[in-house]
């Protein structure tokens, strides 16, 4: 599973995971820190790349192109959430979740709770 993780966190989250054997790219090292969703989105499709994000506008995007990828990791309620943080919440949960991810889903995780949902929304 590589996974592609959004302007709205920090580089520090690629790295720290990247450091743990993920395999795992910010945007802004692939140019896109400044892209439209949209653009980002596209991205993911095309390498394959699994969201990991905390805008909301991405399970939007699912929703209106009724699309089976990219999988989206939509983390919630982390704003005020140090980056470690944020790469210990992914750690605890992204194994359990990478088959689902594999196979097409939107995954809402917080600090007390994980949806899951296949795609495409309905």
């Amino acid at each position: 599973m590589k996974l592609l993780i959004d302007a709205n966190l920090s580089p520090q989250v690629a790295r720290g995971l990247r450091d743990l054997g993920f395999d795992t790219t910010h945007v802004a090292e692939v140019g896109l820190l400044t892209a439209s969703d949209d653009a980002i989105f596209d991205h993911a499709v095309t390498h394959g790349l699994v969201i990991v994000t905390a805008d909301s506008d991405f399970g939007m995007l699912l929703a209106l192109r009724r699309a089976v990828s990219p999988s989206v990791v939509h983390l919630r309620q982390v704003a005020e959430l140090h980056p470690d943080d944020h790469i210990a919440l992914l750690i605890a949960n992204l194994p359990s979740i990478e088959t689902d991810l594999g196979r097409g889903a939107i995954a809402s995780l917080s600090p007390t709770r994980l949806a899951l949902r296949d795609l495409p929304l309905r």
